[in-house]
């Protein structure tokens, strides 16, 4: 199951270019086009190089949070051996995001042990957050006082921004709604580490310190949006990805106040992102949509079941409210192709679909159409 996590977490083409390197085959053409596509890349310069970097830092990522979590495990089991397998299982399913738990209850034997949940948090939140942030990161805590100024990009800057909002959003939705219901007669840092718990998993993590059915519907509903828009682009989560809502958001905001640019962090964001942003939400959208229909015609669960096992699959988040052993074999299969099309991303998905860019050598009058 640990290779599994990686191979979906990583992506099968960075660890088969690990794999070709190890073994001294040379990289083509095509296979880097492959890999350019699989990682969101703009060019073919470094690519390879990028996996390398992601490859180290991932295992780095995952042995560190094993050992803490091992050693932390200790007290919770017979055996060191026991405990350093459960410490490194939690460690690459938390990292990968793949939601895999072998306990049969995720994270809730470790409801009150907030250390646990603290590494669990760190762990998903840099298996989330995006390998070209992570690659970032790390060139920037090697960069030396009194070089160039090391200058974050405009992907790193609004995903983690846009990223850490999510989650705070989430954080304060989950509190206030769960306040005189869940976590009613809960301290306060109970219902703080639950509702945080809870945001963070949304993001593609698929762990939880509680029973998620628990919840309110107005909680649910927000959680299956948060589960929507998924991780960042480029990372092992799924759902149309943190900078396809932050663009989205963007635009909306300065089409209200007649802006034609969108600009951000004193940056002008090209059109041709704008416009995949919005076909990204609308063909996820409508994915989505069609999903929920079938199922609530295949299946005899109510709505907010449904919805949330529908966003939870397309953002390959694995939250659930306990109904995914009781669906038809077709509405498991759906549930599969949609993690399928979530993981890999509607960008990716339509490309493979055929969707190539085709260049017209001729161009029609342009007529205006009447909208809203």
């Amino acid at each position: 199951l640990m290779f599994v996590l990686q191979f979906g977490g990583i992506g099968i083409m960075a660890l088969g270019t690990f794999m070709w390197l190890l073994l001294g085959r040379k990289i083509t053409f095509r296979e880097r086009r492959l890999i350019m596509l699989d990682q969101n890349q703009y060019s073919f310069s470094g690519v390879v190089d990028t996996l390398r970097q992601i490859l180290f830092i991932i295992v780095i990522i995952e042995a560190a949070g094993a050992f803490v979590l091992g050693i932390h495990l200790m007290k919770y089991y017979d055996s060191i051996p026991q405990a350093f397998l459960h410490g490194l299982f939690m460690s690459v399913s938390a990292t990968t995001n793949g939601g895999f738990d072998i306990t049969g209850q995720s994270l809730q034997p470790y409801a009150n042990d907030y250390f646990v949940q603290f590494i669990n948090i760190l762990l998903i939140i840099l298996g989330a957050i995006g390998f070209p942030v992570l690659i970032e990161l790390k060139r920037f805590i090697k960069s030396k006082p009194g070089e160039n100024l090391f200058r974050f990009s405009l992907f790193t800057k609004v995903t983690s921004l846009t990223f850490f909002v999510l989650i705070a959003i989430g954080t304060l939705a989950i509190i206030l709604l769960e306040y005189n219901h869940v976590f009613a007669g809960k301290s306060w840092h109970e219902g703080f580490f639950y509702s945080l718990f809870q945001s963070v998993s949304t993001r593609s993590g698929g762990l939880s310190t509680m029973d998620v059915s628990q919840f309110s519907e107005p909680t649910l509903l927000i959680m299956s949006g948060l589960m929507f828009i998924g991780a960042s682009p480029s990372s092992v989560g799924g759902g149309i990805r943190t900078t396809t809502f932050a663009l989205n958001i963007l635009l909306i905001y300065h089409f209200a106040r007649g802006n034609t640019r969108i600009t951000i962090f004193n940056r002008e964001v090209a059109q041709e992102d704008l416009r995949k942003s919005s076909v990204v939400t609308l063909i996820a959208f409508l994915f989505v949509s069609v999903s929920v229909v079938a199922l609530t015609v295949s299946e005899s669960f109510t709505l907010t079941e449904i919805i949330f096992e529908v966003c939870s699959a397309f953002g390959t988040t694995g939250l659930s409210m306990g109904i995914t052993p009781e669906l038809s074999n077709f509405g498991k299969a759906l549930l599969i192709i949609l993690m399928f099309i979530g993981r890999v991303g509607i960008i990716s998905f339509l490309f493979m679909m055929g969707g190539k860019e085709k260049k017209l050598n001729y161009q029609y009058p342009k007529e205006r159409i009447i909208i809203g």
